[in-house]
């Protein structure tokens, strides 16, 4: 006999509690804990009339299968998905509304479809018309494309298991019901057991499938944080809607690097992939100005050239302000404090606005030396030279620490027309080793940030 309980779910962690309660102890948001009933058959514990199975254990060395990728014909996505799209695989797309998901995966399943891969686009959200439309926009009306709009799983799943199914793209997870589950669509129970019914199906069946997932004002993905565990790879989208630039980002993949990104513009015909970002980040870029420098840094494999802008102003209240756009303030915090205690300058009558230029985010630390000799280069009024690039980590006691990767920073910008390079000195080291020998760039050494001011006197 079926049963029927009561638990109270918080919708943005998944936290359970016995009873209704303002305030989540595990994320601390408030009014997120809603009842749900769930029904149990009685034989779901331990202990019941319900046997298991013996299984079997195989040795750790052994053959394994191999699979053949599927080239979606956009060189950005099989650059993020580690070579190509492995069949049986599901990917959780997030990103802001509007930032262009449906747009970027309906050009990813017109151009399966065109290989004659049978590739079914499901809706939730928009009607066929509306999706219809993007597609005429996109000029991709000819593609044979299977498109439906449906939000019932149990009919998206018998449908599915009765075709050949190569891709299949669910927008959005978050619309999607089951009727066993006595909740709203979009909630942890629905969003949960949703995609369990869907990612057994892909695995069942073989085909690749892709679930859009909305995100919270936080930036993360909505939803029970054990979703993005159940996928096989997470791609967040990211971008400014000011900016023409988005990026997409792997931080989760089983079958390829993490922090890999492809790097898209926008246009009125959809997303065009970008082959050379450094130098679509640099376009725009006025040398001969105070407070700017050239960061090398590094995404995933892929070296990345962008502009570090810093204004140092006076300030006209006691406590000087500071704004940050794509870095991390702490960092900055961090910065500013060795620049003063090591330094001997003075920012706490100033505030300080830092910007990476074309709406990129940048998390790694070897962003400090560049973020620092903007900095002051905006603080002296003096430009620095605008064939020049910076790469480093401060350390609190004022040292300048190696980096990874720095002969793919320092190709990058040979490639770019940049003639010289400011590097921590532990690199210097080990340059003939690392075949830079042959390098056109001029090093430029430094051990501490005392001797950055060398270059403004």
């Amino acid at each position: 006999m079926v049963k029927k309980s009561t638990m109270f779910v918080c919708q943005n962690c998944g936290a359970v509690y016995p009873k209704w309660q303002g305030k989540c102890d595990t994320c601390n948001e408030w009014n997120t804990i809603v009842e749900e009933n769930v029904k149990s058959d009685g034989f779901s514990k331990l202990g019941s009339k319900k046997e298991g199975h013996i299984i079997d254990f195989v040795p750790l060395k052994g053959t394994a299968q191999t699979y053949s990728r599927l080239q979606t014909g956009i060189k950005e996505i099989d650059r993020v998905t580690g070579g190509g799209l492995v069949p049986g695989s599901v990917i959780l797309v997030g990103g802001d509304p509007g930032i262009g998901k449906s747009t970027l995966l309906l050009q990813v399943c017109a151009g399966l479809a065109e290989k004659n891969n049978a590739c079914y686009y499901i809706s939730g959200e928009e009607a066929i018309d509306q999706v219809r439309i993007r597609a005429n926009r996109l000029e991709l009306a000819d593609s044979p494309v299977n498109l439906a709009s449906a939000t019932d799983i149990r009919n998206i799943i018998t449908t599915l298991e009765k075709t050949e199914a190569k891709e299949v793209i669910i927008d959005s997870i978050q619309t999607m019901y089951l009727d066993e589950v006595e909740s709203t669509p979009g909630s942890v129970g629905q969003v949960r057991a949703c995609a369990y019914e869907l990612i057994k199906l892909a695995k069942k069946k073989g085909f690749v499938l892709f679930l859009v997932g909305h995100v919270t004002k936080q930036g993360e993905i909505a939803g029970p944080r054990v979703l993005e565990h159940m996928v096989d790879t997470v791609l967040y989208f990211e971008g400014e809607r000011g900016h023409h630039f988005r990026i997409l980002r792997a931080v989760k993949n089983r079958y390829g690097a993490t922090d890999e990104i492809g790097v898209f513009e926008m246009q009125d015909k959809g997303l065009v992939e970008v082959e050379n970002p450094s130098a679509l980040f640099l376009a725009e870029r006025q040398g001969n100005i105070s407070g700017s420098c050239v960061f090398a840094g590094i995404e995933g494999s892929r070296p990345l050239l962008v502009e570090i802008q810093a204004l140092v102003s006076p300030s006209g209240y006691s406590t000087p302000k500071r704004a940050v756009v794509g870095w991390d303030s702490n960092r900055l915090s961090m910065v500013l404090a060795v620049l003063e205690a090591r330094c001997s300058m003075n920012f706490s009558a100033h505030d300080v606005y830092l910007n990476i230029a074309g709406g990129l985010k940048i998390s790694e630390p070897a962003a400090d030396l560049a973020v620092a000799m903007a900095v002051i280069s905006s603080l002296t009024k003096k430009p620095l030279p605008a064939d020049m690039v910076a790469f480093g980590e401060i350390g609190l006691s004022g040292e300048i620490r190696a980096v990874a990767q720095s002969n793919l920073r320092l190709k990058e910008a040979q490639k770019l027309g940049f003639s010289g390079a400011i590097i921590p000195p532990a690199f210097g080291k080990d340059k003939k080793e690392k075949g830079l020998k042959n390098y056109d760039l001029s090093c430029y050494e430094i051990g501490h940030v005392q001797r950055l001011i060398n270059w403004f006197n």
